[in-house]
């Protein structure tokens, strides 16, 4: 059994990502111990709330989360997870995040859609990679965010839109980092199944 380790930084819906991983076969840890998710098969980065807390908060993680993913293990961040992994953050004034994918963290420009973006929306992927392993084209998704991810194309595994173009997943060079501006946790079968996905890529 694949054992993965959800980190607890203090921002993140934690429980409803422990239920889709251990519906999805594998042995959750929640845990804020480098030892541990040093020793993990695989990490998720959960997130809920402003970038700029969660760089405060993940400080002391910052070692430990660069020499996992030096060492080639998978690791999935959700929504302000996903956001963290980008260069920097004009949230809350010019934050600098993990820098795990080049790009940057952009509020919604526009005023004629509401702000945040949430609910379901479709995404179009746009790379072959495992996580989205029987995936269809096209579904639909669980989003709720008021910030959104530019990065490359060559960094962006699906896309979205709303008003504007952007990234509703990204990869690092490497391929074995991944984030999800969505909630798979929260998305259903599909949402599920790219959980799954995730523990066999571990």
């Amino acid at each position: 059994m694949k054992k993965i380790v959800i980190i607890d930084y203090g921002l993140g819906n934690l429980r409803s990502v422990y239920k889709g991983l251990e519906h999805a076969g594998a042995d959750v840890v929640i845990s804020s111990d480098p030892v541990e998710i040093l020793a993990a098969d695989g990490v998720i980065l959960p997130g809920v709330g402003a970038f700029k807390d969660a760089m405060k908060n993940i400080e002391k993680l910052l070692d430990t989360i660069h020499e996992y993913v030096d060492s080639g293990k998978p690791m999935l961040g959700i929504c302000l997870g996903q956001q963290i992994l980008m260069t920097d953050s004009v949230e809350g004034g010019h934050t600098e995040g993990l820098d795990l994918v080049k790009g940057k963290v952009l509020r919604f420009p526009h005023s004629e859609l509401k702000v945040p973006h949430m609910g379901w929306n479709s995404i179009t992927i746009s790379q072959n990679h495992p996580f989205f392993k029987d995936i269809p084209d096209d579904t639909y998704v669980y989003f709720v965010h008021s910030y959104y991810v530019d990065t490359e194309e060559k960094n962006t595994l699906s896309s979205c839109e709303y008003g504007t173009k952007f990234a509703a997943s990204v990869v690092n060079d490497a391929g074995n980092v991944i984030g999800t501006q969505f909630h798979p946790e929260k998305s259903g079968d599909i949402g599920l199944k790219m959980l799954e996905n995730f523990v066999a890529m571990c």
